[in-house]
C-alpha cells in the first residue's frame, strides 16, 4: 500500500470542525480513575467502545440478574425474527410460577402477554417472567439457554457461559464485567425502542405495585438503564447508562457490598467520564473522504470512505490534538463492489491510535468496455 496525502476537502473538514468546536477548550488534566470496592469495574463509551476506566474487567464474575439482559435480547431478537409477537398470550407453567427469588407474581394457568412479561423481567426483575418467556420463546428453559449462548458467541461475548435465563446461581454460568458492557451496548444499540423500558421506575402487575431496583434513575438524570443484579455469592452488581448531551457512557460495577454502594460506585464512574471526556462524530458512514482513479471501469473515479460512523473519545479540550492520515492501494482496477476495501484511516492523539477503520468503496463500479479496458491498459504500462 502507497501512503497517500490526505485529499485537502477531508483536511478542511477534520481541521475546521475540530477548530470550531475546542476554540474556548483548553487542554486539560486527566486525573487516574476512581478507585472503587468492588470486585469488577469498567467505564466505556457507547459510541466509539473506548474504555475509561477497569479493573478486573477480565474475570470471570457471576452475572445475578445481570442475566435477564441477554434474556431480553433473545427474546427481542426472536420477535424481530417473527417467530414470536408482542402480543402472545403465554401460558404460565408451574414451573415459572414456583421459580424463587424476585419475582413478577404471575399465577400459574393463567396467560399474560409477552409485553407484559418483558416488563415484568425489565422493571421488576422478575425470575418468574424470564422462566415464562424463555419457555415461550424456546419451548424450554433449556433450549433458550442454548440461543443465549449462540446469540453470546455471535455478540462476541468471549468470556461468558449462561446456564439458565435468571440468573440464578450455577456453577457453569459466569460472565466478565467487559462482556456485560458488550451486551448492554448490543441491547441499546439494537432495540432501541425496547430500551425505554429500562428508564421506567415502577410496574404493577396483579395489585402488586413494585419498583425498579435501579435507584440512579432517581439519582440522577442522566442515568436511563440497564439492570441490576443481586445474589449472596455475585454481591449487588449494576450495569447502568447515562447520556449527557451527545455522549453514552455504559459502566459496569461487580461484586459491591450493598444496593448504594453499587449506585454510588457507579455514579463516581459515571461522573469520570463526563467530567473529563468528550465523543465526538468524526465522520459519517458512506459519505466520501476521497475519490480515486479507478482503471478499466465505467467510470474514472472510485468515492472512498467509511462504512460505519467514525465516533472518538478523547480528554476534554484536546481536540485540536487529533490528527487523520490515510493510506491507499496504489492501483484501483475495475470491477470494485461497495464496501470493498482499499485502504485504511487512521486517527491520532499524539502517538496514541484512537481508531484504525478500513477505507472502503462506497459504490459498485463493473469492468468498462473492451474499448475502455483496452486503453486504460495501455495507459497504466506508463503508470
Amino acid at each position: 500500500m502507497k501512503t497517500k496525502r490526505m485529499p485537502r476537502f477531508f483536511l478542511l473538514f477534520v481541521g475546521f470542525g475540530l477548530l470550531f468546536q475546542s476554540a474556548l477548550a483548553a487542554p486539560g488534566l486527566v486525573p487516574a480513575p476512581p478507585r472503587l470496592t468492588a470486585k469488577a469495574w469498567l467505564l466505556t463509551d457507547f459510541h466509539s467502545g473506548r474504555v475509561l476506566a477497569e479493573h478486573n474487567a477480565d474475570e470471570r464474575v457471576e452475572p445475578a440478574s445481570l442475566t435477564k439482559m441477554m434474556t431480553a435480547y433473545v427474546v427481542l431478537s426472536e420477535m424481530a425474527k417473527g417467530t414470536i409477537g408482542e402480543n402472545d398470550e403465554v401460558l404460565v407453567s408451574e414451573k415459572a410460577w414456583r421459580m424463587q427469588g424476585s419475582k413478577m407474581f404471575i399465577e400459574v394457568g393463567k396467560r399474560v402477554p409477552v409485553h407484559e412479561l418483558l416488563k415484568g423481567m425489565v422493571i421488576q426483575s422478575g425470575n418468574d417472567a424470564s422462566i415464562a418467556l424463555a419457555e415461550h420463546a424456546a419451548g424450554s428453559e433449556d433450549a433458550f439457554v442454548d440461543l443465549m449462548n449462540l446469540y453470546a458467541k455471535r455478540l462476541g461475548l468471549a468470556h461468558t457461559h449462561f446456564a439458565n435465563a435468571t440468573g440464578w446461581p450455577h456453577p457453569d454460568h459466569y460472565t466478565t464485567a467487559r462482556d456485560l458492557a458488550l451486551l448492554a451496548a448490543a441491547l441499546i444499540r439494537d432495540f432501541p425502542e425496547h430500551y425505554e423500558l429500562y428508564k421506567e421506575k415502577e410496574y404493577t402487575w396483579n395489585n402488586i405495585r413494585q419498583f425498579n431496583r435501579n435507584r440512579l434513575l432517581w439519582m440522577d438524570d442522566r442515568v436511563d438503564g440497564v439492570k441490576t443484579g443481586h445474589t449472596e455469592s455475585a454481591g449487588y452488581c449494576l450495569v447502568a447508562s447515562a447520556a449527557q448531551d451527545d455522549m453514552r457512557l455504559i459502566s459496569v460495577v461487580l461484586g459491591t457490598a450493598s444496593d448504594n454502594a453499587r449506585a454510588s460506585a457507579s455514579r463516581k464512574l459515571l461522573n469520570y467520564g463526563f467530567r473529563f471526556y468528550e465523543t465526538f462524530l468524526l465522520h459519517k458512514a458512506d459519505e466520501p473522504l476521497t475519490e480515486m482513479r479507478i482503471w478499466k471501469g465505467e467510470q474514472e473515479l472510485l468515492p472512498l470512505g467509511l462504512a460505519e460512523d467514525l465516533y472518538i473519545t478523547i480528554p476534554r479540550g484536546q481536540r485540536k490534538q487529533v490528527k487523520a492520515s490515510m493510506t491507499v492501494e496504489q492501483q484501483l482496477v475495475a470491477p470494485a463492489r461497495k464496501g470493498q476495501p482499499y485502504g485504511e484511516v487512521t486517527i491520532k492523539l499524539g502517538d496514541e491510535i484512537l481508531a484504525e477503520k478500513p477505507l472502503v468503496a462506497l459504490q459498485d463500479v463493473p469492468e468498462g468496455s473492451l474499448w475502455r479496458t483496452l486503453v486504460d491498459s495501455v495507459l497504466l504500462m506508463f503508470e
